[in-house]
């Protein structure tokens, strides 16, 4: 089974994320033993289904696919982005709120926008946003969002700005979607 690092501890705390059956220590950071998660590849594939290993310290993670299949590993210098989700289906039929249109009463930390290579915009809030690591948390902006966090990739993003520049990336970005859409 893979796990967890041997330099881990098991807590006897409730994990703090839902499907989340036991949690491990270290350093003061408490992580489930089984997460969701959606991979976003850089070159557009996704894959879903659930890690016990994902660690943002670590160059690769494994997933183990929602059949229940064998584990995949992941290289982080190939994805864009690792979703910890809610479910894994989500609701293809949502509309989700575009920018920092609401702010959820749980949202700390400060406003980061990322602009990926291939477009996409996604914003949210981040207490450990530093320009030079390899990736962050983000926390969505849309609290009703599927999305619990969300750990970019630094190297996958175009852009990524914060504190008061996130806002005016995300309108930027947004307005230059609305005039794509309608050109076509």
């Amino acid at each position: 089974m893979i796990g967890p690092p041997a330099s881990l501890t098991r807590t006897g705390r409730q994990p703090s994320l839902p499907g989340a059956e036991r949690a491990w220590t270290a350093g003061g950071t408490t992580m489930p033993d089984t997460l969701r998660v959606i991979a976003r590849f850089i070159d557009g594939r996704i894959l879903k289904g659930t890690t016990q290993d994902f660690f943002p310290n670590r160059p690769s993670f494994h997933l183990i696919p929602p059949n229940g299949g064998a584990p995949a590993e992941l290289r982080c210098k190939d994805l864009k982005a690792v979703f910890i989700v809610k479910d894994l289906a989500g609701d293809p039929n949502r509309k989700g709120t575009r920018g920092f249109e609401t702010r959820g009463p749980a949202a700390q930390g400060k406003p980061v926008a990322v602009r990926f290579r291939d477009g996409e915009l996604l914003c949210g809030y981040s207490l450990s946003f530093m320009p030079d690591r390899d990736g962050f948390f983000l926390h969505p902006a849309d609290p009703a969002s599927n999305n619990l966090r969300v750990y970019v990739l630094t190297a996958a993003a175009a852009e990524i700005k914060a504190g008061p520049a996130a806002e005016a990336l995300a309108q930027k970005v947004i307005a230059e979607q609305d005039d794509r859409g309608k050109a076509s």
